[in-house]
């Protein structure tokens, strides 16, 4: 059968295009056909055959992988004389659309077709087809060629309103009552889901279904797995873990951790959470009046898409993301009113005079700064004229739309807490000393802030005992530290919090670049603000923030190196505990001349001078400023050479 010639194949060479074949899948997105002939006896422009995609519905769980099933027909046809279980080898690179099988169990892999059967996906992670065996383009709205692709939050062509990026980090916290702890917990729904645990602890998983299912799963082997209908991709190493889950989770799931070792873990995590409450348009509200005209409204309720049901506006109020939409006006029952019955309409409305509206007063102060408060106002009906003055009216007038609420809770997220490091060693390596910790103050989110109270917070320094004997006087006193224990503690302490105003924010310095002696350190320092509504910080351009910019590089000492002594030196003493200015602001060891011969004949020696020299000013500064620098070796040449004269 032939469609009907449009006008443009008239004008050309070819027939009109045959009818659509069946499609070449019943389920998980196939391709059908149509043909054309060409009618005349030169050559044709263009092609016979076009394609389209079809059968766009999720194949049920029981019906396995199609290229899997393509492999699995040749199990009974013999290979080289024997028979093979074969499965398939996906992802390709340089021919995506061939049947290539590996025998299960050996490390044969063979290609038992030129070409997939059409509507076989070119790779796993991809809709991508094999049709005629070239790969095709197919977009998330299922149309070949397009080149429409899902936002992070899974819809098609979606603008990422309906999902927040959710990141964070988790470090253990080694305790003798506890062995194993909550690192996150991941909603239904959530997306491109990624741990990295680095430590010698390991994660496991907790799920619940939303019929309150519960599972547990210890993750003690590297591959791939289905849990709860979600695929997982764990990678174990020794010394780190990996998770991903591409989503969506058809369960909530909890990451947690088990400590394994003395060693502190810390796991960093990304995923994409669902804005779960969004704003739901309602029908139309009863018409104003039984007859002779009226008008009716629409509204807009909160509706949470896990539990299907209507929830308090609160709740879509706390994404800011959400808009709520405004409500639709039409016009109802304006058949005219018989003389005895119906009622007029129940408040005057045209287009010149606006409608009574809810109207309230900004929110009261929380109650609590954190922990969970309430905040309240007053809401009341008023009504604009035509002159636009306000005035109250009965709250009836403003019932065509929920009232909205007058008490909402605020702030509740938990309160900060102290959050104590591991201590350091002891200052002594014998008798009696002193060791010291890092206290931070660190709010819901991980972040070093304030606002704990002093009355509660862990002691950071203490004394201690090594039970080796020393050799010299014992010291009335416990020793005050020579590292720099107690230094860092009071730096980190003293470290920014994100605040309201846009302020230099800086991270903690890395390692020092040596294992001992006098190295660098590095940090990044950014410019961050602390968005009070979403209770969320955003990173600003650098210009954004006033005052000096903290440093992002420093000097370090590391001990002594094996075979100094271990005394410090008043250089060392300057270094660790003096003000370190940046590296490009510090000083440097120059020559400058020698000194004056030895000897007047003879043969003498003279000594390069070297001397501490400020890098901008060139000039000559205290040596301990150039403690950071190595110092130049020590150069001698000979001097007054000729022989003296006989005495």
């Amino acid at each position: 059968s032939r469609t009907a010639r449009s006008e443009e194949d008239r004008d050309s060479l070819w027939d009109a295009w045959g009818s659509w074949s069946e499609c070449s899948r019943s389920c998980g997105g196939g391709a059908s056909y149509s043909l054309r002939r060409c009618l005349s006896s030169k050559i044709c422009e263009g092609r016979n055959i076009r394609y389209r995609t079809c059968s766009n519905v999720d194949c049920p769980p029981e019906a396995g992988d199609f290229r899997a099933q393509q492999c699995s027909a040749h199990n009974d046809v013999k290979y080289q004389g024997q028979l093979y279980e074969w499965l398939p080898v996906s992802n390709d690179p340089d021919n995506p659309c061939s049947l290539k099988c590996q025998a299960r169990g050996t490390a044969l892999v063979v290609e038992l077709a030129p070409k997939v059967l059409d509507g076989t996906r070119c790779y796993t992670e991809s809709l991508d087809m094999c049709i005629s065996g070239l790969c095709q383009i197919v977009g998330c709205d299922h149309q070949l060629g397009s080149a429409v692709k899902e936002d992070n939050c899974g819809v098609c062509n979606g603008d990422g309103s309906t999902c927040r990026l959710v990141r964070g980090q988790y470090k253990s916290q080694l305790s003798a009552s506890k062995l194993d702890d909550t690192v996150v917990a991941i909603p239904y729904g959530s997306r491109q889901i990624r741990l990295v645990l680095k430590g010698p602890d390991h994660l496991y998983l907790e799920t619940r279904t939303l019929q309150g299912v519960k599972s547990e799963n210890s993750l003690s082997t590297t591959g791939s797995f289905l849990v709860e209908n979600s695929s997982i991709d764990f990678q174990k190493f020794p010394d780190k873990e990996i998770l991903r889950i591409s989503g969506p989770l058809t369960a909530d799931f909890t990451i947690k951790i088990h400590y394994a070792g003395a060693a502190d873990s810390s796991v960093q995590f990304i995923f994409y959470q669902p804005i779960i409450h969004r704003w739901r348009e309602t029908d139309f509200f009863p018409c104003s009046a039984s007859c002779g005209g009226g008008y009716q409204l629409t509204s807009a309720e909160c509706f949470d898409l896990r539990s299907n049901r209507v929830v308090a506006d609160q709740y879509c109020h706390y994404y800011p993301e959400n808009i709520k939409p405004k409500p639709k006006l039409q016009e109802c029952n304006l058949d005219p009113c018989p003389a005895s019955d119906g009622y007029k309409q129940i408040m005057p409305y045209d287009l010149y005079h606006p409608l009574p509206r809810w109207e309230s007063t900004p929110w009261t102060a929380c109650s609590s700064s954190c922990g969970g408060g309430i905040q309240s106002r007053s809401v009341s009906c008023v009504e604009e004229d035509i002159q636009g003055h306000i005035s109250p009216v009965e709250e009836w007038k403003c019932m065509y739309t929920p009232k909205m609420p007058v008490v909402q809770p605020c702030n509740i997220f938990d309160c900060p807490k102290w959050l104590a490091q591991e201590w350091s060693p002891c200052t002594v390596t014998c008798g009696q000393g002193l060791r010291y910790r890092v206290v931070l103050c660190i709010d819901h989110r991980g972040m070093h802030t304030g606002g704990c109270s002093t009355k509660t917070k862990p002691h950071i320094k203490e004394e201690c005992v090594v039970p080796t004997p020393c050799y010299k006087p014992k010291e009335k006193l416990p020793v005050e530290a020579k590292l720099p224990w107690y230094k860092q503690a009071q730096e980190l302490e003293e470290g920014t919090a994100v605040s309201e105003e846009p302020s230099f924010i800086p991270e903690a310095w890395s390692s020092c670049s040596v294992t001992c002696g006098v190295g660098s350190q590095m940090r990044l320092v950014k410019c961050q603000v602390l968005l009070s509504f979403s209770q969320s910080v955003a990173d600003l351009p650098i210009d954004e923030c006033e005052g000096p910019k903290p440093v992002s590089q420093r000097a370090c000492y590391s001990g002594p190196c094996s075979g100094e002594a271990t005394e410090y030196t008043p250089e060392e003493t300057q270094l660790l505990y003096g003000s370190l200015q940046e590296f490009d602001e510090l000083y440097d060891w120059e020559y400058e001349g020698f000194t004056e011969c030895s000897e007047s004949c003879g043969g003498g020696v003279q000594e390069a001078v070297v001397t501490c020299l400020n890098k901008q000013t060139r000039e000559i500064a205290d040596e301990t400023l150039c403690v950071s620098s190595r110092r130049p070796p020590q150069l001698l040449k000979s001097c007054s050479l000729d022989p003296c004269p006989p005495r």
